[in-house]
């Protein structure tokens, strides 16, 4: 945490701007717009840690000469309007969320395979090796305008919350109405473990719980903690089931335009910033803003190791089928990309289990 504060030190976030500069600006620096979901608390979720890592690097290390402007809890709209913004060059950058980003690239959903990874450490070797790169490639194919810059944490793994009664087994799960993206792999895979999967709008998710038009939810447990769901919802199940990144997104031209040093400066600052996210998620899991506050107010359940096993294999083959089905032979590509790169993180010989 003191790295991470050490960081950012001098950041400063540019406010009451507007997002679109007025013809015959005379500005000498190049502006980056950067927008996303969540606050700009670099302490509190993992946006807004790569949010001020980034900005304090690039800014820092071009003496000014670029500058970077953060419009956090979606001032400029829902999550696939941001990365729109970013397709017309209105912004430069977007953190992208799976849902927000599907509405531009569908195949996103290959990374939906339910219970796939074996611990954390296995996501990060995936989407920082081939497979990552192999999908920025297929994300810059399809969606021309862009260019990837590497994959934020959002949070972490998955874990299902309801308001009904703790959640053990596959049984528990019957009837649950849980609240999803609008994605239908996700759809899927809340369907295939018994419960009901409702797709609602994030920013309506707090009051449906609320009023029980869903019972429950299910989000990385810094989300769930900064969005006060424990307020809500009493029950709170470690599913570990899925994990989505943000895809860090700017606009192809304006990366082209830049010079050769700036480019390696921005790189380098998101490259930071990815990793910025990825350690302040695991520190906010095991702080007082994350897993201690909502036991505070929860009944906490993790699953054991057979009941997890079960779950997984309800899950993830009507996943992968819907995958086979609609993403076609590049979706199918990736997909098997994906298992087996998974596989060979998961043999990392200091995460096997002791004999």
């Amino acid at each position: 945490m003191n790295f991470l504060r050490s960081i950012m030190m001098g950041s400063a976030l540019v406010a009451s701007l507007a997002v679109a500069a007025l013809p015959g600006d005379a500005a000498a620096e190049k502006v980056i717009k950067l927008g996303h979901l969540n606050n700009d608390d670099p302490f509190e979720n993992p946006a807004g840690a790569f949010g001020r890592v980034f900005a304090n690097l690039v800014e820092s290390a071009t003496n000014g000469e670029i500058k970077v402007e953060i419009f956090p809890n979606g001032q400029l709209g829902k999550d696939f309007e941001i990365a729109q913004q970013v397709r017309d060059g209105v912004i430069q950058m977007s953190l992208a969320s799976v849902g927000g980003l599907a509405s531009h690239y569908p195949k996103i959903g290959v990374i939906d395979v339910a219970f796939a990874f074996p611990h954390i450490s296995a996501v990060y070797d995936v989407f920082d090796g081939p497979f990552g790169k192999a999908l920025a490639r297929d994300i810059e194919m399809d969606v021309p305008e862009v260019k990837v810059l590497g994959y934020a944490d959002t949070g972490g793994f998955f874990s299902i919350s309801n308001s009904k009664h703790p959640v053990a087994s596959l049984e528990d799960l019957e009837g649950l109405r849980i609240r999803t993206m609008t994605l239908e792999s996700h759809q899927t895979l809340i369907n295939a473990l018994g419960a009901e999967a409702y797709p609602l709008a994030w920013a309506e998710v707090y009051s449906g719980l609320q009023t029980g038009v869903i019972d429950g939810q299910m989000n990385p447990v810094p989300i769930i903690a900064f969005s006060n769901f424990e307020e809500v919802q009493q029950y709170l199940t470690l599913t570990e089931h899925l994990f989505t990144p943000y895809t860090v997104l700017i606009n192809k031209d304006f990366y082209d335009g830049l010079s050769d040093q700036e480019k390696y400066i921005v790189n380098y600052a998101a490259k930071s910033g990815v990793v910025a996210s990825r350690g302040i998620a695991r520190a906010i899991e095991a702080s007082d803003r994350g897993l201690p506050k909502l036991a505070q107010k929860m009944e906490i359940t993790a699953l054991s190791v057979e009941d997890r096993e079960k779950f997984r294999e309800a899950a993830q083959p009507a996943v992968i089928e819907l995958i086979k089905s609609k993403y076609g032979a590049r979706g199918e590509e990736l997909l098997n990309l994906f298992l087996a790169e998974i596989d060979k993180a998961g043999q990392d010989e200091y995460m096997q289990s002791a004999p």
